[in-house]
């Protein structure tokens, strides 16, 4: 069973989930972001439960900037996916990602989108098992300027 997380309450419990998947973040700021998206319509974040423990959660945004090899716009963008490592291979993020997809089709995308980091291959796999294909690869650069 998933749910879409527009109650203070859970965003505490999405917000331990996401540190799993972005450790170097901190929780403060990142239960601020959270909170915030309970105000914004073209966001949604999903919390996956079993057995009444929260395992999972999926974060997606229709996005009407460019997204790399997308066609059209808005875009349905996956902001971000966490599955508890006993809880994997068991369909959940292919759960997960179906209520991300129902809710970019119910605004009007006809595209779905993604990233990851290139050197995780978890992702990049989960990715491709569930439908997703490669589009492209780069490396960000940055300069200090004075």
């Amino acid at each position: 069973m998933y749910d879409s997380i527009f109650k203070v309450r859970k965003v505490g419990t999405v917000t331990n989930l996401a540190l799993r998947l972005w450790p170097d973040n901190v929780y403060e700021d990142l239960i601020d972001e959270f909170k915030s998206l309970i105000d914004h319509d073209n966001q949604r974040v999903f919390l996956y439960h079993d057995n009444h423990l929260d395992v999972g959660f999926a974060h997606v945004s229709l996005r009407v900037d460019y997204v790399e090899g997308t066609e059209t716009s808005p875009v349905g963008f996956l902001e971000g996916i966490y599955v508890l490592p006993e809880y994997r291979s068991r369909g959940i993020a292919r759960a997960l990602i179906t209520a991300c997809e129902q809710f970019t089709k119910e605004n009007r995308c006809t595209e779905f989108a993604s990233d990851c980091e290139l050197t995780n291959i978890d992702s990049i796999l989960m990715h491709e098992k569930l439908g997703f294909e490669e589009t492209n690869r780069i490396v960000c650069f940055k300069k200090k300027i004075e």
